[in-house]
């Protein structure tokens, strides 16, 4: 298959910062006691609920943050407002996606890695796919599995792809996903970037929310 090259879809990775809160305080309280008493302790503890991911984010507004609470296995409800059907959803300040077949039923969820507040909130079409293609702005920088469905600020295409490479190397960690570390694209685990270029063939319904 010939490679197809693609511009505007990358960079700069920088660490995440992890966002941790207290979940409870603990105090406690000795009583006076004499020579005839025994001293006693009693010990209070208060709960304090653990900040959601969105609260957190709102803290940091231009920071970008992984969100631990969020898993495969418990991930954030399908955002309100994110149309119906066949489509792939994606919540930009949740760095979040959502795969979502002709039934309503979500068949896949993952966490990405994008640039906050790209590309703009609504709705689009998948218009090319390509099984490896680079970049012409950065030497050495290729993407798998690229399914395009955008474009970004700088005119360059906006589309869900492997965690890139250059000159061979990933340009961030898995364990990153989740916080923004592109500068356009949307970053996936390569299996994910895999299921997504299957799932989402030119055509497809990707609704994007903030």
């Amino acid at each position: 298959m010939a490679t197809v090259v693609v511009a505007g879809c990358l960079l700069v990775s920088a660490g995440p910062t992890n966002a941790s809160t207290d979940s409870s305080t603990t105090s406690s309280t000795v009583p006076s006691s004499d020579s005839s008493s025994a001293s006693t302790s009693t010990t209070t503890t208060t709960v304090v609920p653990a900040s959601t991911a969105a609260e957190i984010s709102a803290l940091y507004p231009t920071r970008a943050l992984r969100f631990p609470p969020y898993t495969r296995l418990n991930p954030p409800e399908v955002p309100t407002k994110s149309g119906s059907g066949r489509r792939v959803v994606y919540k930009n300040s949740l760095q979040w996606i959502w795969v979502i077949d002709s039934q309503n039923n979500v068949v896949r969820v993952m966490p990405v890695s994008g640039r906050r507040g790209v590309p703009s909130v609504g709705t689009y079409k998948v218009n090319s796919q390509s099984l490896r293609s680079y970049s012409l702005d950065y030497e050495g920088v290729w993407f798998n599995n690229m399914t395009r469905f955008a474009l970004g600020p700088e005119g360059g295409n906006i589309g869900f792809h492997a965690i890139p490479t250059k000159n061979g190397k990933p340009l961030q960690t898995v364990d990153q996903l989740g916080s923004f570390q592109g500068s356009g694209c949307l970053r996936l685990l390569p299996v994910d970037a895999k299921f997504i270029f299957e799932f989402a063939k030119v055509g497809t319904t990707i609704v994007v929310v903030n």
